[in-house]
């Protein structure tokens, strides 16, 4: 390994668990470096952040514009490789365009933006500076996600009939007050016009796409907000038809009380069937039609050679949250990595969600409010 890629941040100052969890997954296997940062978007708070973590005063700023400008005057052994974008959404847009535009690398969370228009400038200005864009759909780091997503593509299930997905969380059973944290999130000119459709519904439908391989025909979506003067929905039920004529159910909650991160995607072919659960992570259930159920363990022999490349130790040690994180970012760093060299990335090592699967998650929740709001019982998918 060469030396670690350096990086900025931008968000994820003092009590964001959000912005933690992104460094520690960095740190991890010790190939990016944390180097400057703007932490938050009121000064005095970004500033203590970045002392907080030790940075140098001349990399700590106090607003990302400050930051960018920094950094295009150092010279490039100094200058970072990339910046990882953590902040609330209604940043994500203007951040990750000015970034793009000036020739860094980008890691954005997720959702990606407010609007498909926002998504779509964002992959124009990509294309345009020829730079690598990674969103952080975390889940589909995991190994045994991505043994699925190979079973899939190797037909050890056969055709598709029938897809469920589900997203269940109870934290936003109560009410939420101004200071509490993650309250933005209920904010419609911060979250963007989904909630919990944003915030973990488009979470359900990358995992779903990218172990699938499927493409959504059209969808009939229920979309409720139970907490009396919630601005935004914190409910979501959606029936899907897939253009090989296979169905699906995805369903996104946070209010089912109880519940804490409980993850689950589960699908049945014409051969056998998958089951695997984010709580539960390591194990992924095979049942194929004309065998026994079996359970299949990260870290143990015949695995892909996508889900061996995500692993980090012996099967029967667990490996979970923080590794699936560190494992998206890996891919990032391959594909920077790559082209810092002027070679083409090898795709099992730079496997990561992509600005345009970022800009389906929004076409996606533009199109369940479509269809929620809609008197007709299915809306086309284009």
């Amino acid at each position: 390994m060469s030396a670690p890629l350096r990086y900025a941040m931008v968000g994820g100052g003092r009590g964001a668990f959000i912005g933690s969890v992104h460094r520690q997954a960095m740190a991890l296997d010790g190939q990016m470096r944390l180097v400057s940062a703007a932490l938050s978007s009121q000064p005095d708070k970004a500033l203590a952040s970045g002392r907080d973590l030790g940075l140098p005063e001349d990399r700590i700023h106090a607003s990302w514009q400050a930051l960018l400008a920094d950094e295009l005057k150092r010279p490039a052994h100094e200058r970072i490789h990339f910046v990882a974008i953590v902040t609330p959404n209604d940043l994500h847009h203007p951040v990750a365009k000015a970034f793009t535009e000036a020739g860094f690398h980008v890691v954005c969370d997720k959702p990606l933006v407010h609007t498909s228009a926002q998504a779509d400038d964002l992959i124009k200005a990509a294309e345009r500076a020829r730079t690598v864009f990674g969103v952080t759909y975390n889940y589909t780091g995991y190994p045994m996600v991505r043994q699925a997503r190979e079973m899939v593509r190797a037909g050890a299930i056969g055709h598709i009939h029938k897809v469920i997905v589900e997203y269940r969380q109870g934290w936003l059973a109560p009410q939420l007050q101004s200071g509490d944290t993650g309250a933005w999130r209920a904010d419609p000119a911060r979250s963007g016009p989904g909630g919990t459709l944003s915030d973990v519904g488009t979470h359900a439908e990358h995992l779903m796409a990218t172990v699938t391989g499927l493409t959504i025909e059209s969808l009939c979506a229920d979309v409720n907000t139970f907490v009396p003067g919630r601005r935004l929905d914190d409910d979501v039920s959606v029936l899907l038809r897939f253009t090989n004529g296979a169905r699906g159910v995805l369903m996104a909650s946070q209010v089912e009380t109880g519940c804490e991160n409980d993850i689950r995607l589960r699908v049945f072919g014409s051969q056998g069937s998958l089951d695997w659960r984010q709580e539960d992570p390591n194990h992924l259930v095979h049942s194929p039609i004309d065998g026994p159920r079996r359970i299949l363990t990260r870290g143990s022999p015949g695995l892909s050679a996508a889900a061996q490349n995500a692993t980090r130790i012996p099967s029967g040690h667990p490996e979970a949250f923080l590794e699936a994180f560190a494992n998206v970012y890996l891919g990032v760093a391959a594909d920077i990595r790559a082209r810092l060299e002027g070679r083409q990335a090898n795709p099992v090592h730079a496997d990561y969600p992509t600005l345009a699967e970022g800009a389906r998650g929004i076409h996606f929740v533009e199109k369940v409010i479509e269809s929620a709001a809609s008197a007709g019982k299915w809306t086309a998918w284009s």
